[in-house]
């Protein structure tokens, strides 16, 4: 099974808390062309009533609802969920402060604990390309949805960030394979036939945006948070040399494009 939708191996390695996923998100804030956040793009294109109930599967950390909490109406009734217990407590944390209530529970998109017609809208950020099998958690998503309920689901490009694993792969052409290997199964292409068997009314939203990044250091974590690019702690320094080089021919900056979206769906 691919590291990408292993459920042991990312509940162990790569989602035990939100350490390798912050320094992934913190180049995404720290040089995006599109200033505008994502969570708050994410939460303009949720179109749902004053009152209902939503499930977030997937939650991470909580960043979702923290930094829209001013915008949460509170006939909203969300619960927040993660196969991580990790991930679970901090977005505990996180939202404990706020003055909206949520229910935190954990849980595997493949088996959803809720009886039919539950949610009002289900969201999955950035996060359905690691459930390893998608039909199932679809059914499930379909089956907790009240009928005319949304569903949204976050993913990237084909082509998302590209000039990265070029980057690592003119680095060292070895690590060109596991990327191959880990390559992600839902995307902006394909997503529309993963879905229309389950869903109708489908909308797919994209935003504009790239990264424009001018130091080393942001980018070397985000390659070593990465279970896909497959570079070990041990040649940070080695791969910092490396970028410096990269960078300083091409007048101090790396250019790489990013390809986000989201799919809306009704049941």
């Amino acid at each position: 099974m691919k590291k990408l939708s292993d459920s042991n191996y990312l509940q162990e390695h790569q989602y035990k808390d939100p350490t390798k996923l912050n320094a992934r998100i913190r180049l995404h804030r720290q040089f995006s062309t599109n200033t505008y956040s994502w969570f708050h793009w994410v939460f303009d294109h949720l179109e749902l009533p004053p009152e209902c109930r939503l499930l977030e599967l997937g939650c991470g950390p909580g960043d979702l609802w923290v930094e829209n909490a001013h915008r949460l109406p509170q006939g909203w009734e969300i619960t927040l969920s993660d196969f991580s217990q990790g991930m679970l407590e901090h977005a505990r944390k996180n939202t404990l402060p706020l003055a909206h209530q949520f229910n935190l529970e954990i849980i595997d998109a493949q088996e959803i604990p809720y009886p039919a017609y539950s949610f009002d809208a289900v969201i999955a950020n950035h996060m359905f390309y690691h459930v390893s099998d998608r039909k199932e958690a679809l059914e499930e998503i379909q089956c907790v949805l009240k009928p005319g309920g949304r569903a949204y689901f976050a993913t990237v490009g084909e082509c998302h960030m590209a000039e990265l694993p070029a980057l690592v792969a003119k680095f060292d052409p070895r690590l060109a394979t596991q990327h191959q290997a880990e390559r992600v199964d839902f995307t902006l292409e394909n997503g529309t036939a993963q879905l229309k068997e389950w869903f109708s009314g489908l909308k797919l939203h994209r935003q504009e945006n790239a990264l424009l990044v001018t130091e080393i250091n942001p980018l070397v974590d985000y390659v070593l948070s990465s279970l896909k690019l497959g570079l070990q702690e041990e040649r940070r320094g080695e791969f910092a040399d490396f970028l410096a080089k990269e960078m300083a021919g091409s007048d101090g900056v790396i250019f790489i494009n990013k390809e986000n979206g989201m799919f809306e769906v009704m049941r």
